[in-house]
């Protein structure tokens, strides 16, 4: 129960402010369907942080380290060229299918958390802490203690948000950590 216990506490004080915090509550503003996108977050973090432990040991024998900071900044750079791209739904399109809302954000906060602090917290829990399912059942509650309250707030008040400089801002944010990884892969 410790494991379960530590990883929730860990994963949710680590996700506070974190850009998965941001990239949830784009979403919830755009689909403004809070329960597709609640799930979304937990298919993907279940899946992310079940292969984390996984791949962070096999990859290790793969790939350098220095390649796989130039994988996590390309993506980062991706997400962040992503992020500029300007909603093209009116209120009518708003009513979007909930199968669309479930599957934007299984695959962004999939893709986002390649290489996000939450994720390497996962792979460092479950070296230390046993059984491994305790660890990823933590750190995808935790994920969810920080993110749901942003989703369910951001899908209600979403109309008074300014979604443009939201979203600007999170393409900034994005590229900054594209630029910061890819700077730290040449050793500076």
């Amino acid at each position: 129960m410790d494991a379960f216990l530590l990883s929730t506490l860990g994963v949710a004080l680590a996700e506070i402010g974190d850009k998965t915090q941001l990239l949830a509550l784009l979403l919830a503003a755009r689909f403004r369907k809070p329960w597709p996108i609640i799930a979304g977050i937990l298919v993907a973090t279940l899946l992310n942080h079940a292969l984390a432990g996984w791949l962070g040991a096999m990859s290790s024998q793969w790939l350098s380290p220095q390649v796989l900071r130039w994988i996590v900044a390309g993506s980062f750079l991706a997400i962040a060229l992503w992020t500029l791209k300007p909603d093209t739904l009116d209120d009518e399109d708003a009513r979007l299918p909930a199968r669309g809302a479930f599957l934007a954000t299984a695959i962004a906060f999939f893709l986002a958390e390649m290489g996000d602090k939450t994720q390497v917290a996962t792979v460092l829990l479950a070296a230390k802490y046993s059984p491994l399912w305790q660890v990823v059942l933590g750190t995808t509650v935790g994920m969810l203690i920080a993110n749901v309250p942003v989703v369910v707030l951001g899908s209600r008040f979403a109309d008074r948000l300014p979604l443009k400089a939201a979203r600007r801002g999170a393409a900034l944010l994005f590229l900054i950590l594209a630029v910061w990884v890819g700077w730290r892969g040449l050793g500076g």
